[in-house]
């Protein structure tokens, strides 16, 4: 049982550092229209950055570096989607066409990671923290701090999408961009402010990513971007709150099953969900479509 319990804890924060990736993998795909395969190597770029930062110096914390990551993030999606995605787009290459497009990105940019770095792994310098048990969990300070993070960056792009203008012309552009650009909102600024602050997710997200991997190398989210497209098609492409619900069934059950199997297999129950999901339900439970 204590194992068990154990397991439900990491699968916490797996689904943690989950949510924020496939919550701005989820609203990128809803404002661009692009399935973005590249994602988790921009992750694995910024959690290179973060690296980098937080070696300047004894000083120079991890939660700082990450900060820099997300601007990094923010900068080379925002990047790729004006300069590669969207120029396939106005020509009417077909969605397909731009998912392989994707995925020919994903691989420049890890072998370029791996060209200027090498093949090793690498960790950050940072300490784990107290650990605490709390009612057979056992969590160390830093894993806290990212199921905080979590919470705090959903509850914040809530407030985004409901309250605030630019976040209800990023449900417009993504419900009919054509609608709402008739409707006098300025769709390409909403889609490049949508890349950006997706894109800084990504970057926080590659940063908490590689802090609960422990260490880290060019293709180390390679796996871990099927746990993304499996939470966000769980829940439904587009649908942020499909994605953080995704996110946490798929944690869970990514850590959990890691006691009954092989911990080297844990992450084929997250492959099994993606195939049931796509062959029964490929809208999502909350159906795929604008963001909601």
């Amino acid at each position: 049982m204590s194992l068990f319990l154990a397991s439900v804890g990491f699968g916490l924060v797996t689904a943690s550092v989950l949510a924020i990736a496939a919550v701005g993998f989820s609203v990128q795909f809803g404002v661009t229209d692009v399935i973005n395969l590249a994602y988790g190597s921009v992750m694995i770029a910024s959690a290179y950055v973060a690296y980098f930062v937080n070696q300047l110096g004894p000083g120079v914390s991890i939660w700082l570096a990450m900060l820099v990551a997300a601007v990094l993030g923010a900068l080379l999606s925002l990047v790729i989607n004006k300069y590669v995605y969207a120029p396939f787009q106005r020509r009417g290459m077909a969605p397909i066409g731009i998912v392989i497009v994707s995925l020919g990105m994903l691989l420049i940019i890890e072998y370029t990671i791996q060209a200027v770095q090498g093949t090793g792994n690498l960790s950050y310098t940072m300490s784990q923290g107290p650990t605490l048990t709390f009612a057979g969990l056992i969590l160390s300070g830093v894993q806290l701090a990212i199921i905080g993070l979590s919470v705090v960056f959903m509850v914040g792009l809530h407030l985004l999408l409901r309250y605030t203008r630019f976040g209800k012309a990023m449900r417009a552009t993504a419900a009919d961009r054509t609608l709402a650009r008739n409707c006098g909102i300025r769709t390409d600024r909403v889609v490049t402010l949508a890349c950006l602050l997706t894109g800084a997710l990504c970057g926080i997200s590659g940063t908490t990513f590689a802090i609960n991997l422990g260490s880290f190398g060019a293709t180390s989210a390679d796996l871990f971007l099927v746990m993304i497209l499996a939470a966000v098609f769980l829940g439904g492409p587009g649908q942020p709150y499909g994605a953080m619900l995704g996110a946490l069934v798929i944690g869970v059950i990514t850590e959990v099953s890691a006691v009954f199997i092989t911990a080297d297999y844990k992450y084929v129950p997250a492959f099994v969900i993606l195939l049931v999901i796509l062959a029964v339900r490929p809208r999502g439970i909350f159906n795929a479509g604008a963001i909601g």
